[in-house]
C-alpha cells in the first residue's frame, strides 16, 4: 500500500543509506564531520529505556540499524520495520554484527498494518521509537494510532519531530514561512503581503540551501520528499488524543547562534552546542533545537 510520495521517501533513504551511520558518530563531536544530533538523540533514548526498564521494543523506520543494534547491545529485545529495502539490508547487517536476529527487521510501512503483522507474533511490546518517521507522513492521527497498537498499556513511545518553533529563531526562509503561514493564519491577505515585503528584506531567504536531490544525484533530496515540521505546543494534546498520558518532550540538537552564523566560528559553534545538548532549563529547547523527541506511556 505504498503511495507516490511514499516512494520517493524509501528512494530518498535507499540513496543514503550507506552514510547514514555518520550520523551517530561520535567521533565527528571533536572533527570537522557534520555534527552529530542523533548521537544525543540516541542518547535520550538509552537514558529513558534504562530509567523505565524497557525491556522489548519495537522501532518503526529502522533506517541502517546503528540505533536497534546499540540497543540489543544493552540487552533490550529489539524488533522494526522501515519503508526504504536498502536500510532494512543495513540494519540486518547491524544487528547480525551486534549478534542479533537479523529476522527481528523487516520491510513494513507504518500506514499499513498487514506489513508489519509479522512482528507482532510475540505481543504487543512494552516500548517503541520512531525516529525520521512522522516528517515524512501525511495523516499524523491514522500513523499514532497505528503506533499506538504495537505498545501493551503502561509501555512507552518515544517518536521524534522536527522543531516548527526553532524558526523563529533561524532568521532565514522557514522564519517567513512560519510567520506568513502559521502565527498569521487568517489574517487578511493584503496585511499579510506588506509581513511578507518586510520580511523578506530581514531574513535570508536563501538560507538554508534547498536539498533538491541526494549528494549522488540518483534521489530526491530531503526538500523533495515530504518532510515536515510540527508544532511542540501541539504536542501534549495530540498524544492525549490517541490514548497516551505523562507526556513530556526531550531536546536535541541546540543551536548556540542562528545556523548562518556557525561558519564565523565553527569551531566555537560547535563547542558551544556540545555543552548546551545538557541544557536543563525545559524551556530553551522550544526554540534553540531543531528537533525533540515525544515520550509518552499509553494509558
Amino acid at each position: 500500500m505504498t503511495e507516490p510520495e511514499d516512494a520517493s521517501v524509501a528512494a530518498h533513504y535507499d540513496a543514503i543509506a550507506a552514510s547514514y551511520h555518520e550520523q551517530y558518530d561520535a567521533d565527528a563531536l571533536l572533527t570537522a564531520k557534520k555534527y552529530p544530533a542523533n548521537y544525543f538523540r540516541l542518547q535520550l533514548l538509552l537514558n529513558s529505556f534504562a530509567q523505565r526498564g524497557v525491556k522489548r521494543i519495537i522501532e518503526v523506520g529502522v533506517g541502517e540499524g546503528t540505533p536497534l543494534a546499540t540497543i540489543a547491545q544493552a540487552g533490550i529485545d529489539v524488533w522494526g520495520f522501515d519503508i526504504s529495502e536498502k536500510m532494512v539490508e543495513r540494519s540486518r547487517e547491524r544487528m547480525r554484527e551486534a549478534g542479533g536476529d537479523p529476522d527481528q527487521v523487516i520491510w513494513g510501512d507504518v500506514r499499513d498494518p498487514v506489513s508489519y503483522a509479522p512482528l507482532l507474533r510475540g505481543g504487543t511490546f512494552d516500548g517503541l521509537m520512531a525516529m525520521g518517521v512522522m516528517p515524512h507522513v501525511e495523516n499524523d492521527d491514522a500513523v499514532l494510532d497505528n503506533m499506538a497498537s504495537l505498545v501493551r498499556p503502561g509501555g512507552t513511545v518515544f517518536i521524534e519531530f522536527r522543531n516548527k518553533l526553532f524558526s523563529l529563531f533561524t532568521l532565514n526562509r522557514y522564519t517567513h514561512e512560519f510567520v506568513l503561514n502559521d502565527l498569521l493564519a487568517g489574517v487578511s491577505d493584503d496585511l499579510k503581503a506588506i509581513v511578507d515585503e518586510e520580511l523578506r528584506a530581514r531574513v535570508d531567504m536563501e538560507a538554508p540551501a534547498i536539498r533538491g536531490v541526494t549528494p549522488d544525484l540518483q534521489a530526491p533530496g530531503y526538500d523533495a520528499i515530504l518532510s515536515k515540521f510540527h508544532n511542540p505546543l501541539e504536542a501534549d494534546e495530540l498524544f492525549r488524543r490517541h490514548g497516551f498520558r505523562d507526556i513530556r518532550l526531550l531536546w536535541y540538537h541546540y543551536h548556540p547562534a542562528m545556523p548562518a552564523l556557525e561558519v564565523r566560528a565553527p569551531e566555537l559553534f560547535r563547542r558551544e552546542a556540545i555543552a548546551m545538548e545538557r541544557e536543563s532549563s525545559n524551556w530553551r529547547g522550544y526554540f534553540l533545537c531543531s528537533a525533540y523527541v515525544v515520550e509518552a506511556v499509553k494509558a
